[in-house]
């Protein structure tokens, strides 16, 4: 239903799975199992797999927090996209990855949900594709010394707003790990 014309293809979004990202993260384990979990069955499926790994003062280039985490590894002919912004799309070749691929529905997992999750699944949704959450497959770091709710909080509202996402030839929702569908296009 993605508003992009042809199409047709799935892909799976790994944001920001690395190591100075994830280090305290809520669910650390368990996000990086249903990742792990994901990653297995879009290669199997042969859905593309994509990853996005973020740069900053805290994160420099190159460096072990930069890193994607150890639990994960990219696969060969699978793009890491370098970004600078919240939102994987800015700024980055990301759009041009996927058109290449003919994908317009992306599943989104990684890190952090009140961050670089949110504002690439809303820069994606905006830009025309259809956007699926993978509820128990995203995560933040303990936030609530400047305000923030806990990351459990945090999480649970993330994913009960993205349930109700909607505008005109798009879809967007959330499913678990376990659930999700991973190829194909259409409702989530």
């Amino acid at each position: 239903m993605t508003t992009l014309q042809n199409r047709p293809q799935s892909a799976l979004l790994v944001i920001d799975a690395q190591n100075g990202v994830l280090a305290g993260a809520h669910d650390r384990d368990g996000v990086l199992a249903r990742i792990a979990g994901l990653v297995e069955r879009s290669r199997a499926e042969g859905t593309d797999v994509l990853w996005v790994q973020h740069s900053s003062d805290e994160l420099p280039l190159g460096s072990d927090v930069w890193r994607i985490v150890p639990e994960l590894t990219v696969g060969d002919g699978e793009p890491v996209v370098r970004k600078l912004y919240g939102d994987a799309f800015e700024a980055t070749d990301l759009e041009d990855l996927l058109a290449a691929r003919g994908v317009g529905r992306i599943v989104v997992a990684g890190a952090q949900t009140d961050a670089c999750i949110r504002s690439t699944a809303h820069g994606a949704f905006t830009r025309g594709y259809d956007v699926t959450l993978v509820s128990d497959a995203h995560t933040t770091e303990d936030l609530t010394p400047w305000g923030a709710p806990p990351p459990s909080q945090v999480i649970a509202h993330t994913n009960l707003y993205w349930g109700f996402q909607d505008a005109p030839g798009r879809t967007a929702g959330t499913a678990t790990a376990s659930e999700v569908p991973l190829s194909g296009t259409g409702p989530v």
